[in-house]
């Protein structure tokens, strides 16, 4: 194995599992050169359907270089609805061409705006809105403007070999996709091929083109933590500490080098009032660039707490911090009430980034003491297929691992356990951390716990009001797919498919090898 870029190691990610040289250059060059569509599992009712029963119109949107935060507001805005009343299944790269499904609730499919580099088209009526999770996986073509000579071929055959040592250890020559071999990486990932999702994704892959199964650990992406700033993690990992106050000034304040001199500039005027014993926050406000929106609406709410109402939840944590003399809201939920000026997916993803963080430097420790991840060790906890999962790895159809089905690999289950996991019907876990988390035994607790300690962070911690609450869960340790490699003008662009939460970049990184940055 050889060590990760020291920015991946910042959230978490300590080793590549490929030892050859990567290939380097730069992604989303142009956002044609990074493409995804979603592996869809919704079934409409065709759009004459009664609207009393289904009243959300689902629609398919095909963006380029669209935020999908600022997509569904842009939507809202221009039909004159609430910005609630849009949903969508995984939020999408903005440097990107990216294809997915919206629901819209109560809106005439006549009245659909347009919108620059946006098509949208009616596919049919839900009795529900999208929830977040709303599909199979996604189907990815990626170009890379390639600074060095191709390494790619060197790494696919690491991935290749990495992943015949978690499989079984047997086998000398490289799986391919015509290979008769049922593989746990194909099964994890291979549904989401090109040309399984409805119309292509892309065209400089050709569909047939020979596929390696690889596997890899199934880190949360750099982009989970903030693309150019990664600071999520930090906002989330002072909520569970209890310190809102420190959770607002890491996502207002806190300047990155990796960011515009103006954007670190109006940081740290934030830093310079945060200090003083009388914050001028209208000051730092007025210093906050209006492209820094979300970073703006916190400050608001510092100068102004009776600009927006407070949230129910608020009401809870009032009534545990009384209010201090002339402040006219209580000290701690000033803090909380300007958390709440983001969306609130932005909200979760503050503690959901903290989570990924341990979660990553579980895997890291794992791959450190040379644990499997595919299959168990006694004390390790497994959680089994999905029974909306499709068929075998033949036919190529995702097979998802459910989080709420798992069992401990106790000494008398592990053989069992394992075979399972060689039949891709169960795989093997570590936690997202929350305050119903159930950590493992034997050594796979020990890494969990020795991780958390670290951190200083305590499964209770994650009882937090309102969106930042969570219960937990568990995620799969290993992710898997068959890949296509080809080269266009001297580039090589790669086609695969992963499952639904699953990061792209935890494949690609083994290949670039460089600044997560450039990810």
């Amino acid at each position: 194995m050889r060590e990760a870029h020291e920015r991946e190691r910042e959230v978490g990610i300590e080793w590549y599992v490929s030892d050859s040289e990567g290939v380097r250059g730069q992604l989303r060059s142009e956002p044609a050169d990074f493409r995804v569509r979603e592996v869809e599992t919704v079934s409409p009712e065709p759009v004459g359907a009664d609207e009393g029963a289904y009243p959300h119109l689902l629609v398919r949107v095909r963006l380029r270089e669209w935020d999908t935060n600022d997509f569904a507001r842009a939507v809202a805005n221009r039909l004159g609805i609430g910005r609630e009343r849009v949903s969508w299944a995984g939020t999408k790269d903005k440097h990107a061409v990216t294809t997915q499904l919206f629901s819209l609730r109560s809106v005439d499919p006549n009245r659909l705006p347009t919108l620059e580099d946006a098509e949208i088209d009616v596919v049919g009526r839900i009795g529900r809105s999208l929830q977040f999770g709303d599909l199979a996986g996604n189907a990815f073509e990626i170009r890379v403007r390639a600074e060095s000579d191709d390494e790619s071929a060197a790494v696919v055959s690491d991935l290749s070999r990495w992943t015949r040592a978690v499989e079984s250890g047997e086998g000398d020559e490289t799986e391919t996709r015509s290979g008769r071999q049922r593989s746990a990486s194909a099964a994890l990932g291979g549904a989401a091929r090109l040309g399984d999702c409805g119309q292509r994704a892309g065209t400089l892959v050709d569909d047939e083109a020979e596929r390696t199964a690889v596997t890899v650990p199934n880190w949360f992406g750099h982009q989970r933590f903030g693309s150019r700033r990664p600071v999520t993690h930090e906002v989330g990992l002072r909520l569970v500490a209890g310190d809102p106050r420190g959770a607002v000034l890491a996502y207002v304040g806190n300047p990155s080098e990796t960011e515009p001199a103006s954007s670190r500039a109006a940081r740290e005027v934030v830093e310079r009032e945060a200090e003083s014993d009388d914050p001028d926050w209208a000051a730092a406000l007025d210093a906050m660039p209006s492209r820094l929106r979300f970073e703006r609406s916190m400050l608001h709410r510092l100068v102004d707490p009776s600009a927006a109402e407070p949230p129910a939840w608020l009401d809870e944590v009032a009534a545990e911090s009384p209010a201090q003399p002339g402040e006219g809201v209580a000290d701690d939920s000033r803090w909380w009430h300007a958390l709440a000026a983001v969306p609130e997916n932005l909200q979760r993803l503050f503690v959901n980034a903290a989570q990924s963080l341990l979660f990553n430097r579980i895997l890291s420790e794992r791959l450190s003491r040379g644990l499997p991840f595919d299959r168990p060790v006694e004390g390790d906890v497994v959680c089994f297929r999905a029974s909306s999962s499709g068929g075998t790895t033949d036919s190529h159809t995702a097979v998802t691992p459910d989080p709420d089905r798992t069992q401990r690999a106790t000494a008398d289950r592990v053989a069992v356990l394992q075979r399972h996991c060689e039949r891709c019907r169960a795989f093997v876990t570590a936690p997202l951390i929350g305050y119903e988390t159930t950590l493992a035994d034997g050594v796979p607790g020990e890494i969990e716990r020795d991780v958390l300690e670290a951190a200083g962070v305590e499964p209770e911690d994650f009882a937090l009001p309102g969106p930042f609450d969570s219960t937990g869960t568990r995620r799969a340790v290993l992710v898997g797919t068959e890949l296509a490699v080809e080269r266009v003008a001297g580039d090589p662009v790669f086609a695969f498919g992963l499952p639904s939460g699953a990061y792209a970049t935890a494949l690609l990184r083994e290949f670039l090898k460089t600044d997560p940055v450039a990810l």
